[in-house]
């Protein structure tokens, strides 16, 4: 049965940023519900929906169906909440579906999890939303050509740098900044849906007509649609990472899930049928920033607006992905499962420093390709994978430890429905993506390797020790860092 330590708070867990407690460095609870909803908005409304739009309308082929996609993306995406809102009061441990997956599995299945996250779909995210950060903002100084792509690339790793530096430098102004630009991404997306109401009452309404005519009828098509569309929604789960930061975690994991999910999907629906409204299927298939070519369309000489209104949202997801993201490869370090390097937290900020750094590096290598499109097939693919794991640990938890302490406890009916659900749309891109399957898959199982030499392997050579205390030590050095429990 997992520890329940964690919910006991101590008076000086309520402060925002408080003093090394006890002696010991440690993860403080500094979140509050209002935070906890920005995380999940930070990271949903980040570049998902200005990318989107045109992977799922290319796949699908007509526009009502694409509406359709979103709305059942939404409401997997509710289902899959549900069960980690029991998850994550169960197994109140921060690091997400690492924990989950350890606790039902065993390590080796989420040190896999590890591996696969920090190695593609964690950096390959942050690739996604610096890369659309940079073509948002670069777009219009060329209106009329083709943007550079050395110049989008050196755009893109200069904001994830500096955005992972002010990750470890200061999670006071980290956390309130995710709360101002909350409010920004949901005023873009609020004034692309009011000026698509605005244009459909005076009579746009030509693209609506015979909205499904030319749908595919290719499974493999409609799972490629889907996973443009998870992707946009992703973020739902990554509250989960951050459990032991967050105060009463057992009513504000839930609350925070059930205020966004909704909230998104309403959302999501109308800024498509406000794009949709003003851009034929064939112009947003042809544009690389369709909040740009729809600004153009309708605003003139404001039209500039919409693209520093994304960039913004680009930039707030990118920085909370980085936040949460960097707390699961913390979690990883302190259970032995990466190097012990990566489990310091800087003793002035109580940030995991080094691990912020290595992420930052990870995902540096990871804009080596510019094509936003392929990069969301390839992580969203893996990224599924595990999240049906994390859900299957759910059932099988249930069957394992009944007796479990579970202050949510939903219908067994949904987890089932949801592993259903996600298993489909995981064997269906092999009819058209094999190839892109099977490189996440041997991937992912490349780390069978390093997790018996580096966790399994208790005797190695001297040297190799040495060699690896000397780069602890570095890091302690550079990030002024220690374990938790120094």
């Amino acid at each position: 049965m997992p520890s329940q330590t964690k919910d006991v708070q101590s008076p000086a867990e309520n402060k925002l940023l408080p003093e090394i407690d006890d002696g010991k460095v440690k993860m403080k609870k500094h979140m509050g519900l209002l935070e906890g909803v920005a995380i999940i908005l930070g990271i949903i409304f980040g570049s998902g929906i200005f990318i989107s739009p045109k992977g799922i309308i290319q796949e699908v082929d007509s526009i009502g169906f694409s509406l359709v996609v979103w709305v059942l993306c939404g409401l997997l995406s509710m289902i899959g909440a549900l069960c980690y809102a029991e998850l994550g009061t169960s197994i109140p441990k921060s690091g997400g579906d690492y924990a989950y997956i350890n606790e039902a599995f065993g390590p080796l299945p989420s040190f896999l999890y590890l591996w696969a996250a920090n190695i593609i779909f964690v950096p390959t995210t942050n690739a996604i939303m610096g890369l659309t950060f940079a073509k948002y903002v670069i777009q219009p100084f060329f209106p009329q050509c083709d943007m550079p792509d050395i110049g989008v690339r050196l755009v893109a790793a200069a904001v994830i740098c500096a955005l992972s530096f002010l990750n470890g430098y200061n999670v006071k102004a980290t956390i309130k900044l995710q709360n101002v630009f909350m409010f920004c991404k949901i005023a873009a997306l609020v004034g692309v849906i009011l000026i698509g109401v605005v244009w459909m009452s005076l009579g746009n309404m030509d693209n609506f007509k015979n909205s499904f005519e030319g749908t595919t009828t290719n499974p493999g098509k409609i799972a490629k649609a889907f996973y443009s569309g998870i992707f946009s929604y992703s973020g739902w789960n990554y509250l989960n990472f951050m459990t032991e930061e967050l105060k009463n975690p057992f009513v504000n994991l839930p609350r925070a899930i059930y205020i966004s999910l909704p909230l998104v999907t309403g959302i999501y629906v109308l800024a498509n049928m406000a794009y949709l409204s003003v851009l034929s299927p064939d112009a947003m298939v042809s544009s690389d920033a369709i909040a740009v070519t729809f600004g153009n369309a309708v605003l003139g000489k404001f039209a500039w607006i919409l693209p520093i209104m994304v960039a913004i949202s680009a930039f707030g997801g990118l920085s909370v992905h980085i936040m949460t993201a960097s707390r699961m490869m913390y979690v990883g370090a302190r259970d032995g499962h990466f190097p012990v390097a990566l489990a310091h937290l800087n003793i002035n900020r109580l940030t995991p420093a080094p691990s912020l750094a290595f992420l930052c590096f990870l995902s540096l290598l990871m804009l080596s390709t510019s094509d936003i499109h392929l990069l969301i097939q390839y992580c969203s693919i893996v990224e599924s994978f595990f999240v049906t794991l994390s859900v299957s640990g759910l059932l099988y938890l249930r069957w394992k430890n009944p007796k479990m302490i579970r202050p949510i406890r939903i219908n067994i009916f949904v987890p089932i429905l949801f592993v259903v659900l996600c298993l489909f749309l995981l064997f269906l891109p092999l009819v058209e993506s094999p190839l892109i399957v099977l490189g996440g898959l041997l991937i992912t199982l490349s780390g069978i390797p390093f997790y018996y030499f580096g966790v399994i392997w208790k005797t190695k050579p001297e040297t190799f020790q040495s060699f690896m205390r000397k780069i602890t030590l570095i890091s302690q050095k550079v990030f002024i860092a220690a374990h938790e429990d120094e």
